[in-house]
């Protein structure tokens, strides 16, 4: 019974986080590229309708589970050592790549897009702050792309070397 606990866990956590990364980087290469094509106003109205659309209970379970599900696989795996430490090394990068980097870097952006009324900027403060959004958004975004893809390979590897 032990067994299937931890597989399931395990299973589920490589499930949430290949999908965060898919998510992430179909963001990264085909999202922001395409409204970054776009001008001030339809970019931020694009923008500002995808980041209230996001937020949903899917959404939330796919980005935020693993954070959960990758320590408790990390536990559920501490007598594996190569595993565990695979395993450890895929949650902090998730934690900190995923869960602060959102919390604290992204989502105070979005904050900023969504409390904008655009219709009542003028074409200088459209650009402003579509200035003060897109670049840092975007580089930030790099960063969670980066590290969901790289938890995903840590966990698929440590798979391999589990009992």
């Amino acid at each position: 019974m032990e067994f299937k606990l931890k597989f399931i866990i395990l299973m589920l956590g490589i499930l949430l986080t290949g999908l965060t990364a898919g998510l992430c980087f179909t963001w990264a290469n085909a999202v922001t590229p395409g409204i970054g094509r776009l001008e001030n106003i339809s970019f931020l109205k694009a923008f500002q309708a995808m980041n209230r659309a996001i937020i949903n209970g899917g959404f939330m379970l796919v980005f935020f589970g693993p954070v959960i599900l990758l320590f408790l696989n990390t536990y559920l795996f501490r007598n594996s050592s190569i595993s565990f430490w695979l395993f450890l090394a895929a949650a902090i990068l998730f934690f900190v790549g995923i869960g602060l980097v959102t919390i604290f870097g992204n989502v105070p952006l979005n904050e900023l897009l969504d409390t904008s009324n655009l219709e009542s900027l003028s074409k200088i403060e459209l650009q402003q702050l579509r200035n003060k959004f897109e670049e840092p958004w975007n580089r930030l975004h790099t960063i969670r792309t980066l590290a969901s893809f790289s938890a995903f390979v840590l966990l698929i590897i440590g798979m391999l070397y589990t009992k």
